[in-house]
């Protein structure tokens, strides 16, 4: 017999109800609140232990940095160039990617930890209802099955991968231009013909020689079943063009300790410098190309005419950008006190310079080949506005980076061989990789160096072309052009084979310079100086670019610096205000003195051989003189025959002065050697103003 349930004494049955959901609903709040506090509790402890890798991940880095830096003083200081320390970085990354990879295993519990879940697509973001609560998940990567155990090893790999983004806008800019800020002018515009030749046409037959050899490997794989994946023509060229990249680094630091002759490593360094832009464009419009269709893999001749067209607005506008962006800087120091703060000088310039890269890539250009031709700019223009202190601070500065960020990456390439988690290696691919590049480079070098040598005065001989053949090697630029896209298993392929490209080139190409150099009988410790003496510009520098230097000189450079003529002594008379207006107060104090070490690289000795010097008097106010030799920039260096000439003739010109006086001529460049100074006796009048200096 059951017996019903008693209401509460003196409560009310619907009191006690409200009374109950009254106590429910605090238990309920309670416990929520008990479990926010917690959720947040451990939110912020996984926050402060991500901190914690993040720090020691990046503390990785710096150690290799430092370890690197004190083996490359122990190299040089023992006189040791088999390695550089690019291959020498390379290896420290690689060791301690092995240890990362091997020797570092961090325990996790699997409890919390979900291995299914009903979702059909891998999307890159998940948002997860967890008791009405919702969650952001981002997508990292695949993990594979057998590796379902080492997600916590994978996830710390993970953390020492940096997102491709951070080669191209942090890693990158500072390289290529310092690439162009520290160009040295003379040499390269007097080689830029040949140049120009195997930067574009040199690039554009590298790639499509590498892309049809490595079609021919990839049909063949897929014959004999060697292939997992799809592969198309498109993914070939595009491998050509991102390894046509060349990086001869260490080429060009031996070169520069030992003196090769100047004209070859001009020709290495200057395509080297260009065809980094050219390959990232090239890449760039083969990925761009897709014809009608369903098909986006077949050969269309629309298709790739509009591939083309996209190839030259992307590279014009890019160089237009970066020339204006060098420009406007130019203009802002010159029309500024700047000059007279240093720091914020440089500081500008710093962020003028490191914008452009990032404005060309939010524009849809290039910002390699705009930060390339800004460093150009601002070397030829901006770099004569600039206080003393900022100019050797700018140069500082960006040597710096250019050395930290181009060690950085050869570390970090080193690391990635174990620590990137999709590699691909098919040991086919990889044989046809090395063949497709030694005969891209030798259909890049020997049939353009044939062509050239038929309207080159200079010619380029014979172990010039094998040591430039020599010397192609794959650098940073490639691996950030390969990392950048890794998502499928053709992209994955590339890049695993690209390292390899770069392993060997660095390691064996580089180490073998000083032996190559021997058997090819270069001749080294060559002053470019007395180089320079024996050659005659008028032969070397076509008219264009001779007609150029005069535009430059005459407009440009007052224009835009404070040397040069006046632009009321070269523009016409019916532009007197505004050449009064753009013409700079010191300009008419350095009339005359281009301040620009590289500012004679194109003029034609036989057209200012009666201009090769000058006498310079000096009027004190005791009344003695003093004459100044002085020899043109104009005209060559080095001494022989035409030294005892022109000590002839500035006897001669003494002479005139002390007998007749002073006569005016037209203002030249500024010397390349320091001047001698010759007393002469006092005149019979002393001058009535302050001291003055006439030209003879």
């Amino acid at each position: 017999m059951g017996t019903t349930p008693r209401p509460l004494v003196g409560v009310k049955p619907s009191n006690s109800l409200l009374l109950l959901a009254f106590l429910l609903t605090f238990v309920l709040v309670g416990s929520r609140g008990e479990s926010n506090a917690m959720d947040n509790v451990a939110t912020e402890r996984m926050a402060e232990e991500s901190h914690r890798q993040d720090s020691a991940n990046l503390l990785i880095f710096i150690m290799l940095l430092t370890l690197t830096i004190l083996t490359i003083w122990l190299f040089k200081h023992r006189r040791f160039r088999f390695l550089h320390e690019t291959g020498l970085a390379m290896i420290y990354g690689l060791l301690v990617g092995v240890i990362l990879r091997f020797g570092v295993h961090v325990p996790q519990s699997m409890s919390d930890l979900v291995l299914s879940c009903a979702v059909n697509a891998s999307p890159a973001t998940l948002l997860v209802n967890v008791s009405g609560r919702f969650y952001e998940y981002t997508l990292k990567g695949e993990v594979s099955r057998s590796k379902g155990h080492q997600v916590q090893d994978d996830e710390m790999l993970r953390k020492v991968t940096f997102d491709p983004e951070v080669f191209f806008n942090i890693l990158l800019p500072p390289i290529i231009f310092h690439a162009g800020y520290s160009l040295k002018r003379r040499h390269f515009f007097r080689n830029i013909g040949s140049i120009l030749a195997y930067a574009f046409m040199g690039t554009v037959i590298s790639c499509f020689v590498i892309g049809l050899i490595m079609y021919g490997f990839v049909s063949f794989m897929k014959v004999v079943g060697q292939l997992a994946g799809d592969f198309y023509f498109t993914d070939c060229l595009f491998f050509g063009a991102i390894v046509s990249a060349t990086d001869p680094v260490t080429v060009l630091a031996i070169f520069n300790e030992l003196k090769v002759d100047v004209d070859l490593y001009a020709l290495l360094f200057g395509e080297s410098v260009l065809n980094d832009a050219v390959a990232i464009v090239l890449s760039s419009s083969i990925v761009a190309y897709q014809p009608a269709g369903d098909n986006s893999h077949s050969f269309e001749a629309m298709a790739m005419l509009k591939s083309f067209g996209i190839f030259l607005g992307v590279f014009s506008g890019s160089f237009a950008l970066g020339v204006a962006t060098g420009v406007m800087t130019a203009l802002v120091t010159k029309f500024t006190k700047l000059r007279d703060f240093p720091l914020l000088e440089t500081a500008l310039f710093f962020l003028m310079s490191w914008s452009t890269f990032l404005l060309a890539e939010a524009c849809g250009f290039t910002g390699v080949v705009a930060v390339l031709f800004c460093g150009i700019t601002q070397a030829h223009y901006t770099y004569n506005n600039l206080s003393p202190e900022s100019q050797d601070r700018t140069k500082q500065l960006f040597e710096l980076l250019n050395f930290l960020a181009e060690n950085f990456i050869f570390s970090y390439m080193g690391l990635t061989l174990f620590s990137f988690q999709s590699h691909v290696f098919n040991p086919m691919f990889i044989i046809g990789a090395f063949v497709a590049v030694f005969l891209g480079r030798a259909a890049n070098i020997y049939p353009l160096s044939f062509l050239l040598n038929l309207g080159r005065k200079n010619k380029i001989r014979s172990n010039f072309q094998h040591v430039m053949m020599f010397a192609g090697l794959r650098g940073a630029m490639t691996f950030a052009l390969s990392i950048r896209d890794t998502a499928t298993y053709a992209r994955q392929m590339m890049f695993s084979t690209t390292l390899l490209i770069v392993f060997f080139t660095v390691w064996i190409c580089g180490g073998g310079t000083m032996p190559m150099l021997s058997f090819m009988s270069i001749p080294v410790g060559v002053d470019s100086d007395q180089e320079n003496a024996r050659r005659n510009t008028k032969h070397e520098s076509a008219w264009p670019f001779r007609m150029w230097y005069n535009f430059d000189h005459n407009y440009l450079k007052p224009l835009l610096t404070h040397s040069g003529p006046p632009l009321t002594a070269t523009l016409p008379a019916c532009c007197g205000p505004l050449a009064r207006c753009l013409t700079s107060p010191q300009a008419y104090e350095n009339e005359g003195q281009l301040h620009d070490d590289d500012s004679d690289f194109i003029l034609n000795d036989a057209s200012v051989s009666s201009m090769f010097a000058d006498v310079t008097v000096s009027t004190d106010a005791s009344g003695s003189h003093t004459v100044n030799r002085k020899r043109s920039s104009t005209a060559s260096t080095g001494g022989g025959p035409w030294d005892e000439g022109l000590d002839h003739e500035l006897a001669q010109a003494e002479n005139e002065v002390a007998i007749r006086g002073t006569r005016l001529v037209l203002p030249m460049d500024d010397p390349v050697e320091p001047p001698t100074t010759v007393t002469l006796p006092p005149p019979p009048s002393p001058p009535r103003s302050d001291p003055r200096r006439h030209r003879l």
